[in-house]
This record gives C-alpha cells, sequence and structure tokens, in this order.
C-alpha cells in the first residue's frame, strides 16, 4: 500500500483535507471505472483499494458528525501516550 490511508491518519486531519482527499479518490475510482470498462485497466485490486479509502473518509466524517471522535480528542491521546 504506497498510498495507504489508514483511519487513524485521516482522523488527525482538518475537515478541509478530507473533503479535499475524498475528491480525489472518487476522481481517481471515476477514471479506473473508466479504464474497467474500455479494457484498459492494468490493476483491478486498485478499484477495491481506492472504494475502501472512499468509505474510510465517509466514516471519519460520520464520527466527527455525531461527535464520537474529534481532531482535539486525537491530539490530547497522542499527547498523553507521550
Amino acid at each position: 500500500m504506497a498510498k495507504g490511508l489508514t483511519a487513524d491518519d485521516l482522523r488527525t486531519e482538518p475537515e478541509d483535507v478530507l473533503v479535499t482527499k475524498l475528491k480525489e479518490a472518487k476522481e481517481e475510482l471515476f477514471n479506473l471505472r473508466f479504464q474497467a470498462a474500455t479494457g484498459q485497466l492494468e490493476s483491478h485490486g486498485r478499484l477495491r483499494t481506492v472504494k475502501r479509502e472512499i468509505a474510510r473518509i465517509y466514516t471519519v466524517m460520520r464520527e466527527r458528525e455525531l461527535g464520537i471522535v474529534t481532531v482535539a480528542e486525537d491530539s490530547a491521546e497522542d499527547k498523553n501516550d507521550d
């Protein structure tokens, strides 16, 4: 996973960065689907990876919306671990 995003990494990102990453991932998914439809797709595994990245971003955004996890809580937890 060269470009793999983990939920922990995403939770530390501000909202605007998440929106940007979501937009980029959706564009990549569109391009991959287009390549698959035309028979030009070389790596079918990338489709699955991008879908999962989109799901992770949506999950983190929803956690924040519901107040389950906030950016400040993650920062406080990181400081306590040190």
